[in-house]
């Protein structure tokens, strides 16, 4: 697996592009989040459906075309450095082949953030443009707007990169030892959902894996980690990093899973690494190389995230 292109990192008066790809966004957190961005010295502009609801599906920001058209224009806008996504919920694979891929690589690289359902499309950034993206807290999230820690390290990731060039956990390893390769992944059963899927990528070798999920029963657990071995897409992954997994069945029970269902890959595995849906969540890089130390929980990336 080889590194993608890194977009140039913001500097201050950049113009931001917020986008909902997916669910439906509070307003109120929506406004508090781009006052934090404005705080940054950032110039964010709203895409027109970002408060939009569903007429219908209610768990849906808008139709599926005009959450698709957000995303294009907001990519396609010369004026826009980076596009943050607001939320996450569920509605990226709805309308991820609705975007005009041709379009957008011709538009030529940006900073693109999010987490959770966004995991779809960070997907489609690597397998489709080749571009790397950031993994990381989203505007109108709770998590985002209260806690210090995570607007810090995305604020860091955009502005001065090499400031986080390493990135530390400091948890214990589940799986001791060393890899080296390069960020993938995201929300587990978003990566399940995507197998078969045109212009998926087949397989993580090549890869250290990044693997967190929320609200989700560890039978559901297993079925999703079985599915992504099954069809092979896990062979050759040189480590696992393992996130949060909020609203999940106790810890000590999806720690017992993960290892039953991972540990056979006889690579190095780090888990609580701070990334996902949990307070203070790091901002990760996806698509950059690097290297994985899961005896100290730390991960530090060839080059900084972005350009």
């Amino acid at each position: 697996m080889k590194p993608l292109t890194r977009p140039a990192r913001l500097a201050p008066g950049a113009r931001v592009a917020v986008v909902a790809p997916s669910g439906p966004v509070p307003e109120e957190r929506l406004q508090a989040g781009l006052d934090i961005l404005r705080g940054w010295d950032l110039e964010p502009v709203v895409a027109p459906h970002v408060l939009d609801e569903h007429p219908r599906f209610g768990y849906l920001a808008g139709t599926d075309a005009g959450r698709a058209r957000d995303l294009q224009e907001a990519w396609c806008d010369p004026s826009v450095s980076a596009v943050l996504c607001a939320r996450g919920g569920y509605g990226a694979l709805r309308m991820v082949e609705s975007l005009d891929w041709a379009a957008m690589r011709a538009a030529g690289p940006k900073v693109f953030v999010g987490y959770s359902d966004i995991t779809t499309l960070h997907e489609a950034f690597a397998a489709r443009m080749g571009l790397a993206t950031l993994h990381g807290p989203m505007v109108a999230a709770a998590d985002f707007l209260k806690n210090a820690r995570a607007q810090e390290h995305l604020k860091a990731t955009l502005f001065e990169p090499e400031q986080v060039q390493v990135i530390a956990s400091g948890r214990p390893a589940l799986v001791p030892g060393r890899a080296r390769g390069v960020t993938l992944g995201g929300c587990l059963c978003l990566l399940a959902a995507d197998l078969g899927a045109p212009g998926a990528r087949t397989s993580a070798r090549g890869g250290l894996l990044f693997l967190e999920d929320t609200g989700e029963e560890n039978y559901r657990l297993d079925r999703y980690l079985t599915q992504l071995a099954r069809a092979g897409w896990l062979e050759g992954v040189d480590g696992v990093v393992l996130g949060s997994w909020a609203e999940c069945e106790p810890y000590e029970r999806v720690r017992e899973l993960l290892l039953d269902r991972l540990g056979g890959l006889g690579v190095p595995i780090v888990e609580e690494f701070g990334f996902g849906h949990c307070e203070g969540a790091l901002t990760v890089p996806l698509g950059v190389a690097a290297e994985l130390d899961a005896d100290t929980g730390t991960l530090t990336l060839d080059v900084p995230a972005l350009a």
